[in-house]
């Protein structure tokens, strides 16, 4: 199975299906739907069932039952990687028997225990990393991978008890809207795993609450020799706001269950400026409180001036799923006895950031989260350990004989 999974990752991540957030089409990029179609083609070959690439670009599949009145559950990874790094041309590098050296990531770049201590735990096991001028992919291309080896085994040996189980591909997770088109009710699933985690034992069923705040300012715009108590900058208006934003309420002076005000983007025109703000909490009450604070904040702002305006814009992105989960302790029992039978320690830890299922969730459709093994998404400092990868796909199939047991 390790040399499956290795080739089959290997080929996934040299095609680029980076999202695109200032796309205005579903899904945002076209190279997605590519990768669905050969996706799309090779689960047909493989000989899985039902396989459909809906014109929104979701690809599902069917691994049909081998024992009757099983719930039907899923596994849902997503088809494209992060926009804020590149993504084109990778080329990963294999670390056979890793004994914790440095890693030269091409000419510039290393990948150092001394920088990243996860490495530590991978000594004689077999990494795969980027070249250094580009993301790798794992996220979620791991997942992608680990889905289809799990269920082209299950597959190929029909004695394994298991129900129907239903899988899916789906576009543009990394900007928000992997859900967006989501159809609950076709796919069919009383619950289902995004296999979207980190390291090998991770098991998350809480995320943040998210949303995301537009503060725009404007401005009078006029000739700089003739400005005198005409011009009103826009885009020193928007810089003395972030100025009063606290300071170290952000993600680099965070960790755990602390939330924050992230600046994502910011810019525009002496006429008209704008900032950006990702809002993060795990409480709901802290959540609203946040929102509510930066709504005052430019009250105040805007109080304090004469010719000129800022608006803000604040919309939810996704709510924290653990309200959805905890109804239904099976699912996460499941998946917590399935891990320890692989001799795999679960890691029971919140997202901090938000997958497919914490939206999916709220859907009707209960999803945690599950591991891929993978560490450092979204930059040239992104490896995936290949034995993990090989528990992860191990793990999928040990929780669908599960199920089956627990129903038996």
């Amino acid at each position: 199975m390790k040399q499956a999974i290795l080739a089959r990752f290997l080929r996934y991540v040299s095609i680029d299906t980076q999202s695109d957030p200032h796309s205005t089409t579903f899904p945002s990029t076209y190279k997605q739907v590519e990768f669905a179609q050969q996706l799309q083609q090779e689960l047909i070959e493989l000989g899985f069932s039902d396989v459909a690439l809906s014109d929104k670009g979701y690809l599902t599949a069917t691994v049909p039952a081998t024992v009757d009145n099983v719930p039907c559950i899923g596994f849902i990874s997503h088809l494209d990687t992060a926009p804020d790094f590149n993504g084109a041309n990778v080329k990963p590098q294999v670390i056979e028997n890793y004994q914790g050296q440095d890693i030269a990531l091409g000419d510039s770049a290393v990948l150092s225990a001394s920088q990243f201590s996860s490495l530590t735990q991978y000594i004689g096991q077999t990494l795969i990393t980027t070249s250094g001028d580009s993301l790798l992919g794992g996220d979620d291309k791991a997942g992608v991978t680990e889905i289809i080896t799990a269920c082209h085994y299950l597959l190929q040996h029909p004695e394994i008890a298991h129900g129907k189980i239903r899988i899916c591909f789906t576009p543009d997770e990394e900007i928000g809207a992997g859900a967006d088109h989501f159809d609950v009710e076709d796919f069919g699933a009383q619950w289902a795993y995004t296999i979207d985690g980190g390291e090998i034992g991770e098991l998350e069923f809480e995320n943040f609450n998210a949303a995301t705040a537009v503060i725009t300012a404007k401005g009078n715009n006029c000739h700089p020799g003739s400005a005198y108590g005409v011009l009103v900058n826009a885009l020193t208006m928007v810089a003395r706001f972030h100025a009063k934003m606290p300071l170290k309420d952000t993600p680099e002076h965070s960790k755990d269950y602390q939330g924050f005000f992230h600046l994502v983007d910011m810019g525009g025109s002496t006429e008209q400026a704008q900032l950006t703000y990702i809002i993060r909490d795990f409480e709901k009450e802290q959540f609203e409180q946040r929102k509510q604070w930066l709504t005052e904040m430019v009250e105040k702002c805007n109080a304090e001036l004469k010719d000129s305006s800022i608006s803000i814009n604040i919309e939810d992105s996704y709510y924290n799923m653990k309200q959805q989960i905890l109804p239904h302790p099976h699912i996460i029992e499941i998946a917590k006895a399935a891990m320890q039978q692989l001799d795999i320690e679960p890691k029971v830890k919140p997202i901090r950031g938000g997958t497919d299922g914490s939206r999916l969730s709220y859907m009707g459709l209960p999803c945690p989260n599950l591991f891929t093994g993978g560490h450092n998404f979204h930059g040239k400092h992104e490896y995936v350990c290949l034995d993990s990868m090989e528990k992860a796909a191990q793990l999928i199939i040990k929780i669908s004989q599960l199920t089956a047991e627990q129903k038996a």
